[in-house]
C-alpha cells in the first residue's frame, strides 16, 4: 500500500472495536459490522519505510511486538527486512558493520529495559566510532497497559536515559504524529556529521491500539549538508601546508566514501605529502607511493619528522604526538615527539558533539589551527586553496620532496615483505603467513575485509593492496569485545547485493562473546568467509599481565591464568557446524591453509557462510 492509500485507510480506523483473539496459524475472522482495524504500528512502519531503511536487526521482544507484526504482515517483510539476531548487542554491532560499508543506518529494535542494557555496549562502540545506527526501543509508559510483572520490570519512565551519554539524540513520542516527526528528525541527525547512534522510544500503547488521530502525515526527509570548515581558516591551512618543508597528513575517520578517498589522494599528490592512515576507516590506498609506513600499530603513526601536521578526523591525536612512560616503568611522564616549531592543523566535526561523562575524546590538543567541520566536506575547498597557493618554485621543491617520500615508503614495503617470511613454515601458523595465504586467494576477486587487522600485527594492511572504500571497515570504536563477528555479518549483508567476497579474519576471544551471529549468517544465507585467528588466548591482556609481572620481577609463566583459552581447547569448527555453517579445522599445518581457503571461497561464491579454524601464533 502506498502512503496515500495507507493514510486514507488510517482515518477510517478511528473508534473501531478490538478484534477477537486468534490462535497461532488461524486466519482472523472479521467481526460483523466493523471496519478492519489498523494499529498504530502500521503507521509507524510506514514512517520507517519512508526513510529507505533496508534492514532491521532484532532479537524478538514483546515491547515492540506491534512494530514486529506490522513489519511482517503490513510491510511484507521488505524495506526493512527483519534479521533474526540472538542477542541485542549483536543486533547493534551488525548495524555498526553494515553502516560502514553501505554509508547509511540499519534499524535495530531492542526490548525495554533488558534489551537496551544488552545492547548498550554495542551502542557505545558505535558512538565512539562515529557510526549512524537507528534504534527503536519498545516501552510501555502507561501503567494501565502493563500486563503482569514482566511488563513492569521491562518498562521504564525514561527509556533512553541509560544510553543518553553515548547517543546523539533521542525522543519518547506520545502520539503517532509525534513519532513521525521524531523518527524523521532522528534519521537526519544521525546522518549529519559526526555520524552517531540515535534512539526513538516506541510506546506499546501507540503501537497496539487502533489509530484514532486525524490527518496523519509523514514529514519529508531533507538531509543536512555536511558542515564545512571556515573559509578563512581553510585558506590559512593551505598557506601553511604549501610553505611546509615536510608536511604529514594523518587520517582517522576522514573518508565516508570512495570520493573521500579520491579527495585525499588529490590533496596528498598536490603537496607530495606522506599520508599516515590510522586505519579507522578506509582513507587512502595502501599501494599508493605516498602511503606511509603502517608499522605494527597504525593507530600510532610516526610523525616526528613533520614540520606541519594536518590531522583529518584523527583519533587521540595527543597520544601519538607524545611519548608516555611505558607500562613496565614506574610513574607517568610525557614528552612531545614533534620537532621544535612544528605546527598542528586539525579538521574535525567531532568538536560539534562532545559530551562530558564518557571520555572518548582524548587529551586536549593545542592545535595551531583548529578547523571545525567535516573533513571530507572541507577537502574540496582546501584543495582549491592549495592549488592557488602553489608557485612554480614551490612546485619544484614539493616534487623533490615527493621523490624522497616515495623512496622511503618503498623501502618500508620491502622490509615488510622480508619480515613476513620469518617463521613461514612454523606451527602454530604465523599471522603473516595467514594473511599472505588469504591474499593469494582473494587478490583477483572483488573482495572486502570486514574485520580489523591490528590483532594480526596489521599484516593485511602491510601486504594487501587496499584501494576501494569498501575494502576495509576499520575498528570497533569503543574497544568492546563481541563487536567483531556480528559487525562482520552486518558488513557482509551490505556487500551481498554487490556480489563482493566478504572476508572476516575472526579473533577467537571475540567470537566467544557472540557466537550466535553465526546462526544469523546461516539463517539469512549471508555469504562470508570467516577465518579464525585462533591463538587460544585473550592475548593482549596476557601481554599486560606479563609486563606488569616483569615490572615487579615476578614470573611471566602465570600470565596464562585468566587469559588463556585452553584446557579444553575450543573447537570453533564444531561450533560453526552446529549453527549451520560449512566449517573446517582446526588447521595447524601451514601447507593445509591455501587449499582450505580455496574450498571455502568456492562455497561462499555459492551463497554460503563458511568458517575455517586456524591455529595461529599470538600476533
Amino acid at each position: 500500500m502506498n502512503r496515500r492509500g495507507f493514510l486514507k485507510g488510517a482515518g477510517a480506523a478511528a473508534g473501531i472495536a478490538m478484534a477477537p483473539q486468534v490462535a497461532v496459524g488461524q486466519t482472523p475472522v472479521p467481526v460483523e459490522g466493523t471496519t478492519p482495524v489498523k494499529p498504530g504500528s502500521d503507521f509507524m512502519v510506514e514512517v520507517i519505510r519512508s526513510l529507505g531503511i533496508e534492514y532491521c536487526a532484532a532479537n524478538p521482544g514483546s515491547s515492540f511486538r506491534g512494530i514486529h507484526e506490522s513489519l511482517l504482515n503490513y510491510a511484507g517483510n521488505k524495506m526493512p527486512e527483519l534479521l533474526t539476531c540472538l542477542h541485542e548487542e549483536s543486533s547493534v554491532a551488525m548495524a555498526h558493520g553494515y553502516s560502514k560499508i553501505e554509508g547509511k543506518p540499519m534499524m535495530v529494535m531492542v526490548h525495554g529495559t533488558v534489551g537496551l542494557q544488552h545492547a548498550s555496549m554495542a551502542i557505545y562502540n558505535a558512538w565512539c566510532d562515529r557510526v549512524p545506527v537507528y534504534i527503536i526501543a519498545g516501552n510501555i509508559l502507561d501503567v494501565n497497559y502493563r500486563r503482569g510483572n514482566a511488563e513492569w520490570v521491562h518498562s521504564v519512565q525514561d527509556c533512553a536515559a541509560m544510553v543518553r551519554d553515548y547517543t546523539k539524540w533521542d525522543d519518547n513520542p506520545v502520539s503517532l504524529s509525534h513519532f513521525a516527526e521524531s523518527a524523521v528528525r532522528a534519521y537526519k541527525i544521525s546522518m549529519t556529521p559526526p555520524y552517531e547512534p540515535v534512539l526513538i522510544v516506541a510506546d506499546g500503547k501507540l503501537q497496539e491500539e487502533p489509530i484514532e488521530e486525524k490527518n496523519l502525515r509523514i514529514p519529508k526527509l531533507v538531509m543536512t549538508a555536511p558542515p564545512q570548515g571556515d573559509t578563512a581558516a581553510v585558506k590559512e591551512a593551505a598557506r601553511m601546508l604549501v610553505a611546509a618543508e615536510n608536511p604529514v597528513i594523518v587520517a582517522g575517520r576522514m573518508a565516508r566514501s570512495q570520493h573521500g578517498m579520491e579527495l585525499l589522494v588529490e590533496l596528498a599528490e598536490f603537496l607530495q605529502a606522506r599520508v599516515q592512515d590510522q586505519r579507522l576507516r578506509m582513507n587512502f590506498p595502501t599501494a599508493h607511493p605516498l602511503y606511509g609506513n603502517p608499522g605494527t600499530l597504525p593507530l600510532n603513526p610516526n610523525v616526528t619528522d613533520a614540520d606541519v601536521l594536518l590531522a583529518l578526523e584523527a583519533q587521540d591525536l595527543w597520544n601519538f604526538t607524545h611519548r608516555m612512560t611505558p607500562l613496565n616503568r614506574f610513574g607517568m611522564e610525557s614528552q612531545s615527539t614533534l620537532k621544535p616549531g612544528a605546527k598542528v592543523i586539525t579538521v574535525s566535526a567531532v568538536d560539534l558533539s562532545h559530551k562530558s561523562n564518557y571520555q572518548d575524546f582524548g587529551r586536549y590538543i593545542e592545535a595551531d589551527l583548529a578547523i571545525t567541520g567535516d573533513a571530507e566536506a572541507t577537502l574540496p575547498a582546501l584543495i582549491e586553496e592549495v592549488k592557488r597557493a602553489l608557485t612554480a618554485d614551490r612546485r619544484r621543491a614539493i616534487q623533490d620532496r615527493g621523490r624522497k617520500v616515495v623512496e622511503a615508503n618503498n623501502e618500508s614495503r620491502k622490509r615488510h615483505r622480508e619480515q613476513a617470511a620469518v617463521g613461514w613454515n612454523s606451527s602454530p601458523i604465523s599471522t603473516a603467513r595467514l594473511s599472505a595465504e588469504i591474499w593469494a586467494q582473494v587478490k583477483n576477486e572483488d573482495w572486502s575485509l570486514v574485520s580489523w587487522d591490528r590483532m594480526l600485527s596489521s599484516w593485511p594492511t602491510r601486504l594487501w593492496d587496499f584501494s576501494k572504500h569498501y575494502q576495509f571497515i576499520g575498528t570497533h570504536g569503543g574497544s568492546g569485545i563481541g563487536y567483531g563477528l556480528p559487525a562482520a555479518v552486518g558488513a557482509s549483508i551490505a556487500n551481498k547485493k554487490h556480489g563482493r567476497l566478504s572476508i572476516n579474519i575472526q579473533t577467537d576471544g571475540d567470537l566467544c562473546y557472540a557466537p550466535g551471529a553465526l546462526w544469523t549468517a546461516a539463517h539469512h544465507q549471508i555469504p562470508m568467509l570467516n577465518i579464525m585467528h585462533n591463538n587460544r588466548a585473550y592475548h593482549e591482556e596476557r601481554m599486560y599481565i606479563a609486563l606488569l609481572g616483569a615490572k615487579y620481577d615476578r614470573s611471566p609463566e602465570t600470565s596464562d591464568i585468566g587469559t588463556a583459552l585452553k584446557g579444553p581447547n575450543i573447537d570453533y569448527a564444531s561450533i560453526a557446524k552446529g549453527f549451520g555453517l560449512y566449517a573446517e579445522g582446526p588447521i595447524e599445518n601451514p601447507n593445509d591453509l591455501a587449499p582450505a581457503i580455496r574450498r571455502g571461497i568456492e562455497r561462499v561464491k555459492k551463497g554460503e557462510p563458511v568458517l575455517i579454524d586456524v591455529i595461529t601464533q599470538p600476533r
